[in-house]
């Protein structure tokens, strides 16, 4: 089995936002790094299947330079290995239409990648790739077997949870109850190291949409303590002075 497993490069979640050139971009400066968690999931679920069936596992990754350390990530976690497309991330559909050019022509069997990136929160490259590569892209799923080139999956939907099957090739989009992601070990950084890392030149496709500026949430209030014994004044609180009854 082919498997092919996008990743991004985002920003650890303890890092402290800020913007530059007039709030229309994000500060870098000084900021970790990290594989996006749920593309982690994805390429740790793609690893358990060709473990249990044989095959490969390609990370393909759409960034500059300065990406390259997550996508060594990917290979010492277990990838086979690895693809950088030699571009700036500039909307979802830019890097649809990026790693679509490069699928397109490899006969992967499955494209993992994570329901959506923690930067941004578009959750939108799983299904843009399905449309472009006319296969069927099936998203934030749980559970996924695949035995002689049918899939059997699980996603969460409102109430409940939905069991499919699909045929391969397919896309999906890894929630967080799939598996636990991977710790490399020393091993698997050493081998890192040598695994196949191929930079490819982006498409000259380019982005739908463009970012004009970023806004920081408005500050928190100041939080009111009431005593338990005047618990019964809080309706009053609420209706005449938060105004939200």
């Amino acid at each position: 089995m082919k498997v092919l497993v996008c990743i991004s490069n985002v920003p650890d979640t303890t890092t402290k936002v800020s913007f530059t050139e007039n709030n229309t971009k994000f500060n870098s400066q000084g900021v970790q790094f990290i594989i996006n968690p749920y593309d982690e999931l994805a390429l740790t679920k793609a690893l358990e299947l060709t473990e249990k069936q044989g095959g490969t596992v390609t990370a393909i990754n759409v960034g500059l330079a300065e990406t390259e350390p997550a996508v060594r990530k990917a290979l010492a976690i277990g990838a086979t290995d690895a693809v950088r497309i030699n571009a700036e991330p500039a909307d979802a559909y830019y890097v649809a239409e990026q790693i679509g050019a490069y699928a397109k022509n490899e006969n992967f069997d499955l494209i993992l990648t994570g329901r959506e990136s923690i930067d941004y929160n578009g959750g939108m490259v799983a299904g843009l790739l399905g449309e472009m590569l006319g296969i069927p892209s099936i998203n934030v799923i749980t559970s996924i077997e695949i035995e002689n080139g049918m899939a059997k999956l699980e996603r969460d939907i409102d109430g409940g949870r939905e069991k499919l099957e699909c045929k391969t090739p397919f896309v999906a989009s890894a929630q967080k109850d799939l598996t636990e992601p991977r710790i490399p070990n020393m091993r698997g950084i050493m081998a890192a190291r040598t695994k196949p890392l191929k930079v490819v030149e982006p498409t000259t496709a380019s982005a739908n949409s463009k970012i004009t500026g970023f806004e920081m949430p408005a500050a928190k209030g100041v939080c009111k303590m009431i005593s338990v014994d005047e618990a019964g004044s809080l309706i009053g609180i609420l209706h005449n002075e938060a105004k939200v009854i």
